[in-house]
């Protein structure tokens, strides 16, 4: 069964929104067939990563970039994964209350060197979460999923 791998940074309640919308995405009922894995960032391993078919990442924007915990995650994975994971998909979200631009580029560079395909672009999100942004946000959950479904 192909794995999904959701790795998130969820430290405040609007992160928690929008890893709750995207979640419900992934679990559509209409999808089927994809195991949905979640890990804390500062858990995810390598074995997770190489374990996944797909992923999914979430991040507050920290100081213009992506949070420590994600960095973590990417410094963790990044060689022993550079091989083994290249031309996976993914699919990412980044949520600020300024701008998210340098954390988008971020996400976007470091899986560009891991040759992941993205897709979608990187969703930002501003301010507190609203209906609009939490169904962007079940769409790109479902997105990924559906695209690791064998149905």
């Amino acid at each position: 069964m192909p794995r999904l791998l959701v790795v998130h940074h969820t430290p405040s309640p609007a992160t928690q929104e929008l890893l709750e919308a995207a979640l419900a995405g992934a679990h559509d009922d209409a999808i089927e067939g994809v195991e949905v894995v979640v890990r804390p960032a500062l858990v995810a391993s390598v074995v997770d990563a190489l374990e996944a078919d797909g992923y999914l990442l979430g991040t507050p924007a920290n100081i213009g970039y992506i949070s420590g915990a994600l960095k973590h995650f990417f410094d963790t994975i990044y060689y022993p994964c550079l091989e083994a994971t290249k031309g996976r998909p993914f699919a990412a979200y980044v949520h600020g209350n300024l701008d998210q631009t340098g954390a988008a580029r971020a996400i976007e560079g470091i899986t560009t060197g891991l040759q992941w395909q993205p897709v979608a672009p990187v969703l930002t999100v501003s301010g507190a979460p609203d209906k609009q942004t939490r169904e962007s946000l079940y769409e790109l959950g479902g997105t990924i999923a559906a695209t690791l479904s064998p149905g």
